[in-house]
């Protein structure tokens, strides 16, 4: 075994000369790597490198997220429409039966009197113009007229029109529809005509 030559200069030991004249010069060890700073790299794939496949599906996911609120967008405007066609219709029907039925309430106001006039006589109406009244009052209620108005109904502003005091009443806590000189209709909540009556007023 024969020694490794030294070099004359520096005093250290030199490299290995291989048997092809090529010197092998030593290497200092590196530093150890753990096993967890070593990171598999999938392969066919470079650090940094966008993955085509992640951003297609990405515009795809906003894509659905976009039709899916202009879809919500739509439908909430759809309803809204069929609501606002609803009532519309139902206020043109409404109208309609306004028009079409005030001008009856002239004939049943007719009626009426005639009906109070038979009274004070102490007799009824004639049978044939008794059927009628009562075939023409049961139509327009099947339409959605209604009567109201009576002798004892507390004084609503908004239902009645006062043609006259006649004074307080010892009976009355309240302003007071004594007498109703032409009653009230109305369709719905919607006045028709309000009921003319001539009130009392409780004592002060």
């Amino acid at each position: 075994m024969t020694d490794d030559p030294v070099d004359p200069v520096t005093g250290d030991a030199a490299g290995h000369v291989d048997e092809a004249g090529v010197a092998e010069t030593p290497t200092e060890p590196g530093p150890d790597l753990a096993p967890e700073d070593v990171h598999d790299q999938p392969a066919g794939e470079t650090p940094g490198e966008p993955d085509p496949a992640r951003d297609e599906l990405t515009v795809t996911q906003m894509e659905l997220a976009e039709r899916t609120a202009d879809l919500q967008r739509l439908q909430a405007e759809f309803v809204n429409y069929k609501r606002r066609v609803e009532r519309d219709r139902e206020l043109i029907r409404e109208n309609a039966t306004y028009a079409a039925l005030t001008p009856i309430i002239e004939v049943l106001d007719t009626i009426d009197r005639a009906r109070e006039s038979a009274q004070h006589s102490g007799g009824e109406l004639e049978a044939g113009f008794q059927a009628v009244a009562d075939q023409l009052e049961r139509t327009v209620e099947r339409l959605g007229l209604t009567k109201f108005g009576t002798p004892g109904d507390a004084f609503d502003p908004s239902l009645h029109e006062a043609l006259s005091h006649l004074g307080e009443d010892a009976e009355v806590e309240v302003t007071t529809c004594k007498v109703v000189a032409k009653a009230g209709y109305r369709i719905g909540d919607r006045v028709v005509r309000a009921a003319q009556v001539l009130v009392v007023d409780p004592p002060q």
